[in-house]
């Protein structure tokens, strides 16, 4: 054995085999055409793809910094309520899960409420966090959105939701789909006093999240190519048996029928939010009663449109 086998050959394989030091987070694929994206152009796109247009997901913070008037807002603190209530346990204890979620988001739960400037426009919004469990629904989320719908009628604004959700969390029961009926409730309490119920539909929203307050606008708006419905796709064929057509569940098959007002890129956003909050604030458009407030949304579409 020479020198150059037992010295300078292994050098050359071990320099050969040594792997440039990239950070994991540079580039990202984009989950709809898999271009590979710079991270920094990405994020600064709000996470749209620059080559199709695609909005990927979104962190709850950044969300509220580009929807608020100089990126201010003020968050409010949320009732506080038994965590698992039903010592539910799977492979994990729901405890356990849930305190990994906090951990994971610095968050306490799913949904936070903030209010501030939109437009000009005083406005509260309830928004939901899709990394906290997938922005399931408990009784935590149920108590936001009731504590959201409270606010917005003591401050006399325009109450705005986004939910980001697969529906109702399992771990919860029972006591997850009663918030069905809580959020419910209040968005009935924003409407009897005459105030706006807006809604933007983000990617997903699903299950009892859509089968409740998500679809009772009185505008609903929607990021382009989220899916929206109840059960999933692959269920409601085995169901009927029959396939489904082309980008069913999609905003965009949901605006062409009229399901939802309006797709709204992620940009425009804050803009539109802020005129829709505007047009039915005012007491001359919105009428001086609130048995006017279902003529509301197509008001509001007609005037956009004379615009």
């Amino acid at each position: 054995m020479s020198w150059l086998s037992e010295i300078v050959r292994p050098k050359i394989r071990a320099f050969v085999a040594k792997k440039p030091d990239i950070p994991d987070n540079l580039w990202h694929k984009c989950g709809n055409c898999g271009e590979m994206i710079f991270h920094r152009d990405y994020a600064g796109n709000a996470n749209v793809c620059h080559h199709c247009g695609f909005h990927g997901k979104l962190p709850l913070k950044r969300r509220l910094e580009l929807l608020f008037d100089g990126e201010e807002y003020t968050r409010i603190e949320l009732p506080k309520v038994p965590v698992d209530p039903l010592k539910f346990k799977d492979r994990k204890r729901y405890s356990d899960r849930h305190k990994d979620a906090q951990t994971a988001s610095k968050e306490q739960d799913a949904c936070i409420v903030a209010h501030g400037l939109i437009g000009g426009q005083n406005v509260v919004v309830a928004a939901f966090n899709f990394e906290f469990m997938g922005g399931s629904m408990g009784t935590a989320v149920g108590e936001a959105l009731y504590a959201g719908a409270r606010l917005a009628v003591l401050q006399k604004a325009a109450y705005i939701v986004i939910p980001s959700s697969g529906g109702a969390r399992m771990q919860e029961g029972i006591l997850s789909l009663m918030q069905m009926a809580r959020t419910t409730i209040g968005v009935q309490r924003v409407r009897e006093a005459g105030l706006p119920y807006i809604v933007v539909l983000t990617n997903p929203t699903t299950g009892g999240v859509t089968a409740s307050f998500a679809m009772l606008g009185d505008v609903t708006l929607a990021e382009p190519g989220a899916i929206i419905g109840f059960a999933g796709a692959r269920v409601i064929e085995e169901t009927i048996r029959e396939k489904l057509p082309p980008g069913f569940q999609r905003s965009e098959y949901l605006l062409e029928h009229g399901m939802i007002d309006r797709i709204v890129t992620r940009k425009e956003l804050a803009a539109e939010l802020g005129k829709i909050a505007q047009l039915l604030m005012n007491k001359k458009n919105r009428g001086l009663s609130s048995g006017t407030q279902a003529a509301t949304p197509q008001l509001f579409l007609s005037t956009a449109k004379k615009a």
